[in-house]
């Protein structure tokens, strides 16, 4: 190094002071050199103050070795990013005397970045992570850009190339996969024998922070490396840091840099995130504060996916200070997200596989004492109309809720039933439900005006012609059993349909009419129980200020 007068005081970041020669300093930096021409001051010493230099003292130091050494400097994987950086910085473009700069230098040696060792693409990684100005200032450099490149290439590779050597070895024990590979075996793109198990690179990357990451993802994707190998990875990198000594700020940078890179892989790139991943990332961040955005994100993916999940899955527990046992808000967030994905325009298995689902879900819930009535109907009517070929489930659901809330108010109750179609109910629900005191009398009235409708339609839908129905004699009349006997007890009057002609006697032809005239007797004879229960209830109603007179017109005409 050539002797020079030091009359340049440079100050670097705070952590060091140089003192150099400007002359020899500015023959490189166009930056340095366009200040000095600007300068009024004496022509003696100066002091230059620099706050974000990259790569701080050690990066300063560098660059003067480069203009000391008229223009020379031995560049590796080590430090090319951090002269790259300070080149770039410094402005050092123009040659000198006939000799490269800096910058020149630095990005011809670049050019070579795809015959680097995979150790030497990690050093230079590592150079990213240690210049935190880099990430701020560079984050589009060319280095960066062509490191990532290069090393996604060297990924995508690997998916395709021989088997995995000896020196690379797995271990699930952790619920996880974990591969770990001697890097020498995966230098060279031309001596390298890569693992045929595309996971190899995972814990050689987890070096890397969450910055740094997301552009490598956003790499890998732009590259269309599988969107599976992906998520493995991502998830592997948030469980290998997770389980280092970071803070909760760190934690849930990473974990919304997870979210974001599955939500553009699965709404921007038409994936399909597995549930099972989705559900382990909504799990751990349920004990961190991650921001609302990233929240959404994270429940319209798993919305979109509902008819994948289980019983267990929706089981979330409540949030702290909040008195359900299960977060019932988070579920219906889920069944919002849905219904509305694609448009609207749900595959009828899927909505009858989630509408099951959520049956079985609020019945699950039912029993919770702090379950509000407003937040029960919610989910007993999120669901449409069409998804569910019976109610049977949901009335047993409200049934058990009824159970439990029995303070609530008549009105409560009816606003409850109001997510009931009777006409979907079966038989023998309607049966339970208009003897059931926990219900409100105008349920128990609705469901039987629905049975009558039901036994209406049927009888019309039997043919006219039949010889059973196109006699002289009417084919079947009702009679009173106990009237018959002598029975005097009138509380256990039951009405029997039977054929006037005796057994029934239908041919072949008539096989059908005759099912369907024994459903009949079987339905009306039920239908006279209920009756007389309801002829009960009525007069406990006539004691109360609700109007008898209301109901009594709803009764079904078997009734009178």
């Amino acid at each position: 190094m050539e002797s020079c007068y030091c009359n340049l005081e440079v100050e670097v970041n705070g952590e060091e002071t140089f003192m150099v020669d400007k002359a020899i300093i500015a023959q490189y930096s166009s930056k340095l050199a366009r200040l000095f021409g600007k300068s009024s001051g004496p022509s003696g010493k100066l002091k230059v103050i620099f706050h974000d230099f990259p790569g701080g003292a050690e990066g300063f130091e560098l660059m003067l070795k480069f203009c000391y050494n008229n223009g020379s400097i031995d560049m590796n994987s080590s430090n090319l990013l951090q002269a790259h950086c300070a080149a770039e910085y410094m402005e050092m473009k123009d040659s000198v005397l006939g000799v490269p700069n800096l910058l020149e230098q630095t990005e011809k040696s670049l050019e070579e970045i795809s015959y680097w060792r995979w150790s030497e693409l990690l050093v230079a990684l590592k150079q990213c992570q240690n210049l935190s100005t880099v990430l701020d200032y560079y984050s589009n450099s060319m280095m960066l850009e062509k490191c990532m490149d290069t090393i996604v290439g060297r990924m995508f590779l690997a998916s395709e190339a021989s088997p995995c050597p000896s020196t690379c070895s797995t271990d699930s024990s952790s619920g996880g996969v974990r591969f770990s590979c001697d890097s020498k075996s995966t230098e060279s793109i031309k001596t390298s024998s890569f693992s045929s198990r595309p996971c190899w690179w995972f814990e050689d990357l987890v070096f890397l922070n969450p910055v740094l990451v997301e552009m490598l993802v956003r790499s890998m994707i732009t590259r269309k490396l599988e969107h599976g190998l992906i998520s493995r990875f991502l998830m592997y990198y948030q469980k290998a840091r997770f389980s280092s000594t970071i803070d909760v700020s760190e934690k849930i940078k990473i974990l919304e840099m997870v979210i974001d890179m599955h939500y553009d892989m699965e709404y921007y790139h038409n994936s399909s995130i597995p549930f099972k991943t989705l559900f382990g990332i909504l799990r751990i961040s349920l004990s961190l504060n991650i921001s609302k955005s990233c929240r959404h994100k994270l429940e319209a993916m798993i919305g979109s996916n509902l008819d994948q999940a289980t019983l267990d899955n929706l089981l979330v527990p409540s949030p702290y200070g909040i008195s359900y046992l299960y977060d019932v808000k988070l579920v219906l967030k889920f069944l919002k997200a849905f219904l509305r994905r694609g448009g609207g325009v749900v595959a009828p298995t899927r909505m009858k596989k989630v509408a099951s689902l959520i049956d079985l879900y609020i019945a699950e819930i039912a029993p919770d004492p702090s379950l509000r009535p407003s937040k029960f109907l919610a989910l007993a009517t999120a669901i449409p109309d069409s998804a569910r070929d019976s109610y049977d489930e949901l009335y047993h659901a409200m049934d058990m809720y009824l159970e439990v809330h029995g303070q609530l108010s008549e009105e409560e109750k009816v606003k409850i039933c109001c997510g009931l179609n009777y006409d979907k109910l079966s038989p023998q629900a309607c049966i339970h439900l208009s003897q059931n005191t926990k219900f409100p009398s105008k349920s128990a009235v609705q469901a039987l005006i629905s049975q009558q409708s039901k036994l209406k339609n049927l009888i019309q839908s039997t043919p006219a012609t039949s010889p059973l129905l196109n006699g002289s004699s009417p084919p079947f009349c009702f009679t009173n059993v106990n009237a018959q006997k002598g029975n005097k007890d009138k509380s256990n009057d039951q009405v029997v349909l039977y054929s006037s002609t005796g057994d029934f006697d239908a041919s072949s032809d008539n096989e059908r009419l005759k099912a369907h005239l024994q459903g009949m007797q079987w339905r009306v004879m039920e239908l006279e129980k209920i009756c007389k229960k309801m002829q009960t209830q009525m007069a406990k109603i006539t004691k109360s200020k609700v109007p008898p007179n209301s109901y009594a017109r709803s009764l079904p005409k078997l009734c009178s």
